[in-house]
């Protein structure tokens, strides 16, 4: 038998990072930029990617971990203002388990250093799934990688 609760919680995670904004929002919005950073596990093995950047749009990152299990991100891109901010609903699954799902807001602002960037992600952790702290390290992991791609 199913327990069906649900747990909030909210990640907000601030970034300076060196690189103009108009950079850092492109690697948020190309696909061919934005696949080679959004990722929290190299190890894991890519099994889908898709990213359809414009409100109403939709990003699918399917991946598979070292068991073979699958872990799949759905998001629906609700409101973007170019250069400025990034709004966007999405989903995880465990195999076909939904463990959450979430409402994230990104914003870019310009600064003499180069780009301050916030993500805060509203989140609801769902039917007993105890998340540990793994999604706000996960998310630590990914913008880490951000950062090493602007770098580059």
């Amino acid at each position: 038998m199913t327990t069906h609760s649900t747990e909030h919680a909210t990640l907000v995670i601030e970034r300076q990072l060196k690189a103009p904004v108009s950079r850092v929002f492109r690697a948020w919005s190309t696909p061919e930029a934005k696949r080679q950073w959004f990722a929290c596990h190299g190890e894991w093995v890519p099994l889908e990617y898709t990213l359809d950047f414009r409100p109403g749009g939709a990003e699918r990152n399917h991946v598979a971990d070292t068991d073979g299990l699958l872990h799949a991100y759905d998001a629906h891109y609700i409101d973007i203002v170019p250069d400025t901010r990034i709004i966007y609903a999405y989903e995880m699954k465990l195999g076909e388990r939904r463990i959450s799902a979430s409402l994230t807001t990104v914003t870019f602002k310009a600064e003499p250093a180069g780009t301050r960037m916030t993500f805060t992600e509203q989140v609801v952790f769902l039917d007993g799934y105890a998340d540990n702290g793994a999604r706000l390290q996960g998310t630590e992991i990914g913008l880490d990688n951000l950062e090493l791609f602007l770098e580059r």
